[in-house]
């Protein structure tokens, strides 16, 4: 869409001049065309931007490359080495594939991604990616989890991975065997693979907020990252995900020019074209541009710069903007006499401007990506620009060299397997010496140690810091927080305070911390007023690549908002993506780049893993540390807020994931001995844990530390006795109440009316974590099936909540299902109270009676568990429903 700026807001102070401009414009209109205008203007437009006269760049340029051939540097390497050594890749990378779905029917892998990819990670492996042999952090790649058979296949020429391991590609399960990863996993390969990515779109993003938390350190003068450099290889099609360039703004604004997008435009997606109606790479050059990046087009290869330099009448040009993407992916695959016809045929111009080709040298006009000239010169550009990322938008074939059973095909994606025939086809455009013998296995062919290709590759390497992919662990072991970090909690509190209230003083504590301090990330999008952490603007700042450059509204305040380069604090704004980026940059940080540092991201628990729950599963696959922090936690806790922000079902979301230790803390003390432990697990042990714990918004006492030594493993276990039965009569009746979180004070109330209105003795049971105690009677379960001959283990669960003591009712603000993680056991006449259904405004105490887990409906089903374990008759149980007040015909909540 056009919009005249100039027609109304700007005076012309020599109307004459500009008409003069006008006429003549018209008049090149007139008598040579459109097109010769366009040139004019493009020529005039580059001229401004020679002379500075600042006008903005244009977010569409014309489909042709960005640097000319005669702006193209000089090639430093061996081009015919590295085409020999890109087809081994090549081979190695197929072979890889093929003899897994040949031995595994259906095991999968991809052929196509590497195959149109290739030419783009070798000349980044040759001479861009520095490795970190050197004691530095190295480059930081975000990998296409789809090229993964490529990368491995390069890592076997090097002598990093054997045969032995290609031939297990895919096969990971049996421990001892030398299995390769589906894609980039560091979980399962921690010495190889840092960043997950196959999950599309969160590579991307979370390579822009690398780039920034790499300045982050060095603005901090924490670590100098100066000669680090991120790249993110994206596919075209990956950018429908909108975490792809949902951050685009983010890096543009913090002038991130230590960051390179190397876009594949190899118009093809997994079911058919990306833009089979329109142009990816366009539409591309505009959202970046558009969102402040530097652009790189690589569209064409060498063989086309003779033809452009002799397109005098701009036709071949103006027939490469107008042609889609779905006719270049037809054009790809038809032959030379179907481009000559179609392409060429239509304008007599085009058709003498290739008549000196035959229709073999016309199908051999390769696109820009597989011409290694061009993608070096491209990569050369990015890593000189300063003040703003760059994209490389570098078009290719998909499948390309696979044969014509398989490139560019709609099919490709999905293409696992290669006839004797096609392997035959694809040897024979490899040049490999491979006998047709063999073909039949798919053998890998390696060249020996000695050879020329095997030198040359490793000695680049050894020029660039070392082998890429490399994931290690250089840092050293944090100390534990000082004591007094968390003190003053084992006293509890006079006042009302929520644990909200209590993590924010705790980290306070942690930042004030002499050993710790400059380690604390803290990470909160948008909400720090909300979780009562604005103090921290002031004492440490928030981080801006910019500073403050302006006065803030609140300056005359104590508390005023306060951005500086070397803050601490990342306010990351509305974006819990953009947040849980930054934590993965943070929580990998310590073997990533051999600096740990310790984020606490915290947020509104229902916006946690309900929306970022990919990212989280794939920060526990990239081995990250730190803490979750769901914040206003609970379904009824958080009132007047209503259904989309009532939070009661994140504690199940949390349990996939098998490294996450999940808590629910009631009580200051067990909040801070929670973080120590994590501190202590992550950062002093080493631990590849992490965790997530909520916190409320719910004002009330703080109790002080119960006496007992197990009182602190009982809360980093899930489980401990935190009152006894009240003393209510020598024949009372005796039961075992349950909660955790803000629901505990309920259960404490409930205990209290039990004991007053039918005199039943109590005892209350904090349960801080039940997806621990679930995985401890689980192992405990294991360990039994397997040792049917030894003495049987006892979960701890069970330990704690014998079948003896009466019924056992746990009470939580969140589903039934997470209190019933453990009901398997516990006695039969265990019963779940919790939140199933959606949430609603109303008061806590009204929504408590909604959900059915205030004090009446915890001192019923008290009641119902003394019936069900034979202390009680039924019609007593009724009776006291009824002394109660609640409505036995009350519609479920659930079903509201």
């Amino acid at each position: 869409m056009y919009f005249d700026e100039f027609k109304h807001q700007l005076p012309d102070i020599d109307p004459d001049e500009t008409q003069e401009w006008m006429d003549s414009l018209g008049q090149v209109v007139e008598q040579s065309g459109e097109t010769r205008a366009r040139f004019l203007v493009y020529k005039l437009l580059k001229r401004a931007r020679q002379l500075q006269i600042g006008l903005p760049p244009l977010t569409q340029t014309r489909y042709i490359n960005t640097i000319s051939p005669e702006q193209e540097p000089f090639f430093p390497g061996d081009e015919e080495i590295e085409r020999r050594i890109r087809r081994l890749i090549r081979w190695n990378a197929v072979a890889m594939v093929l003899r897994a779905n040949n031995q595994f029917s259906g095991i999968g892998g991809h052929l196509a991604t590497y195959a149109s990819a290739a030419t783009l990670y070798e000349v980044g492996f040759n001479h861009f990616f520095r490795g970190k042999d050197d004691g530095g952090p190295g480059d930081q790649i975000f990998y296409q989890g789809h090229a993964a058979p490529g990368i491995y296949a390069r890592a076997f020429l090097e002598g990093r991975l054997s045969e032995d391991q290609l031939d297990h590609f895919r096969r990971e399960s049996i421990p001892g065997q030398a299995g390769l990863s589906s894609y980039p996993h560091p979980r399962l390969m921690p010495d190889f693979w840092e960043y997950p990515t196959v999950s599309m779109g969160l590579g991307p993003i979370s390579s822009i907020y690398q780039a920034r938390f790499n300045r982050y350190l060095q603005n901090r003068g924490i670590l100098d990252t100066s000669g680090s450099r991120v790249w993110a290889f994206v596919g075209d099609g990956e950018t429908d995900e909108p975490e792809t360039l949902g951050a685009l703004h983010v890096a543009a604004r913090e002038g991130l020019d230590n960051l390179t997008f190397v876009v594949n435009c190899n118009l093809q997606r997994l079911d058919g074209p990306v833009r089979g109606n329109g142009k990816i790479i366009q539409e591309l050059e505009s959202a970046f541009r558009g969102a402040g990046w530097n652009v790189i087009k690589v569209i064409w290869a060498r063989e086309w710069d003779d033809l452009l330099a002799r397109d005098v009448d701009g036709v071949l040009v103006q027939k490469m903007n107008d042609t889609l993407d779905g006719e270049f992916q037809k054009f790809s695959v038809a032959g030379g006499a179907y481009i000559r016809e179609h392409f060429f045929g239509p304008d007599p111009r085009l058709r003498k401007l290739v008549e000196h080709l035959s229709d073999d040298d016309l199908a051999k006009l390769r696109r820009g990506g597989h011409d290694y000239r061009k993608v070096y010169a491209a990569y050369k550009a990015a890593v000189e620009h300063t003040e703003a990322p760059t994209a490389i938008l570098v078009k290719t074939v998909k499948g390309w060299t696979l044969g014509p059973g398989v490139e560019a095909r709609n099919i490709t994606h999905q293409a696992k397997k290669l006839s004797e025939a096609e392997l035959k086809i694809f040897r024979d455009r490899l040049e490999l010496p491979i006998p047709d013998e063999q073909l039949k296995e798919a053998p890998y062919y390696h060249p020996g140690p000695k050879s020329e290709e095997v030198q040359y590759l490793m000695e680049r390497r050894r020029a660039l810091g070392g082998p890429l992919p490399k994931r290690i662990v250089r840092s050293k072991p944090l100390p534990s927080p000082g004591d007094e970090v968390d003190a003053e909690f084992a006293g509890g509190s006079q006042t009302p305070v929520s644990t909200t209230m209590v993590f924010s003083r705790i980290l306070r504590n942690l930042i004030r911390d002499k050993e710790l301090g400059k380690h604390i990330v803290p990470i909160i999008p948008d909400e720090a007023r909300t979780f009562g952490m604005d103090p921290l603007f002031k004492e440490v700042g928030i981080y801006s690549a910019l500073g403050q450059r302006y006065e803030p509204v609140d300056s005359d305040l104590v508390l005023s908002y306060r951005e500086a380069k070397d803050g601490q604090v990342l306010e990351e704004g509305i974006t819990e993506a953009g947040s849980m980026a930054s934590f993965q940059a943070a929580g990998t940080s310590y073997s990533v780049l051999g600096q740990p540092m310790i984020p606490f991201y915290i947020f509104y628990s229902m916006f946690g893993f309900q929306r970022t729950g990919d990212q989280m599963w794939a920060f526990g696959d990239a081995r990250g540390r730190g803490f979750l922090m769901g914040a206003t936690a609970g379904r009824t806790t958080l009132t007047g807020e209503g259904l989309q922000h009532d939070d009661g079902h994140t504690h199940i979301h949390a349990s996939t994931i098998p490294n996450i230790r999940a808590y629910d803390p009631a009580f200051a003390y067990e909040l801070a001995a929670i973080v120590r432990d994590g501190v202590e697990r992550m950062y002093v042990n080493g631990e590849d844990v992490f965790y997530y714990v909520t916190i409320h918004n719910e004002n009330y006492v703080q109790p002080p530390l119960p006496d007992g030594d197990g009182v602190r493993e009982g809360i980093l276990r899930g489980l401990y006795r935190y009152a006894a039965a009240p003393e209510v009569g020598k024949d009372a009746q005796v039961a075992r109440l349950v909660g955790s979180g803000s629901i505990l004070q309920q259960v404490i109330a409930a205990r209290d009316l039990l004991a007053e209105k039918f005199g039943v003795a109590a005892e209350v049971y904090s349960a801080p974590s039940f997806q621990l105690l679930r995985r401890d009677a689980l192992e405990a379960e294991r360990w039994n099936r397997l040792h049917p001959d030894a003495q049987a283990r006892v979960p701890y669960v069970s330990q704690v909540l014998p079948h003896e003591g009466g019924p056992i009712v746990a009470a939580t603000d969140w589903l039934k299902a997470l209190p019933d993680m453990v009901s398997r056991w516990l006695p039969p006449y265990y019963i779940s109270l919790g939140t199933d259904g959606f949430g609603r405004s109303d008061t806590r105490e009204n929504l408590r009676a909604l959900f059915e887990i205030d004090p009446p409906q915890i001192a019923a089903a008290t009641m119902v568990g003394l019936v069900r374990c034979g202390a009680l008759e039924s019609k007593v149980a009724a009776k006291a429903i009824r002394e109660l007040g609640l409505d036995p015909e009350k519609v479920d909540p659930v079903a509201l």
